[in-house]
């Protein structure tokens, strides 16, 4: 009669321990790969949408040939889109900062001035989709805001590092100026410990 020593039982035991650790990361990681995928295709679609949303706000502008009150934006409301033509970044500038705002597109930060008006304007992206090309943004560049009252032309006038904390990048201006905001460094990993901000400001608009 065959019988396994303890140190068969132990060997056996643990070989059969380790192939299901193998399945259980091989099943997580399918359904992490799975959910970055369904993500980013779900923001794809939107920023197609909301696309389509602004031209017919352009063009119903164009018809009223005049400006009419608007209701008070909603989180999530399309607002207007972003470009840096250099960097061939475009968004859709959405209402809000919610984390929900932030994964479709770039976020309007409430109580700056809104895209299109006169102040410092706020806008909020993520690092590792939307807002990942600011990392070779340089003074100079120009960005574009597109809203349904018309297109502006902004001028980039500095780069910096700063706090999470440091609200002064987003003070109240005389003038028109915009202000974008994301995490730094890009490459971290998990919750970022800085901001990186880029100041620009109005050249014309139209």
């Amino acid at each position: 009669m065959i019988t396994m020593t303890d140190q068969e039982m132990f060997t056996k035991q643990s070989r059969r321990f380790l192939v299901w650790i193998q399945r259980f990361f091989f099943v997580t990681g399918a359904f992490a790969l799975c959910y970055v995928a369904l993500t980013l295709l779900n923001a794809r679609l939107f920023q197609k949408a909301a696309s389509d949303s602004l031209e017919q706000q352009i063009h119903a502008e164009e018809h009223l040939k005049a400006s009419v009150p608007r209701l008070a934006a909603r989180e999530g409301d399309v607002l207007g889109r972003i470009a840096i033509p250099r960097l061939g970044l475009k968004v859709a500038i959405l209402q809000g900062t919610t984390s929900r705002t932030l994964r479709l597109g770039a976020g309007h930060i409430e109580g700056t001035a809104l895209p299109g008006g006169s102040g410092n304007i706020g806008i909020a992206g993520h690092r590792d989709t939307f807002f990942r090309g600011l990392r070779g943004v340089r003074a100079g560049d120009e960005i574009q805001i597109q809203t349904p009252a018309g297109l502006s032309h902004y001028k980039v006038d500095w780069v910096q590092i700063t706090a999470p904390n440091d609200t002064g990048i987003l003070s109240i201006t005389s003038g028109s100026s915009l202000t974008l905001v994301t995490c730094f460094p890009f490459s971290f990993i998990g919750s970022a410990p800085e901001r990186y901000v880029v100041h620009a400001g109005l050249a014309d608009s139209k």
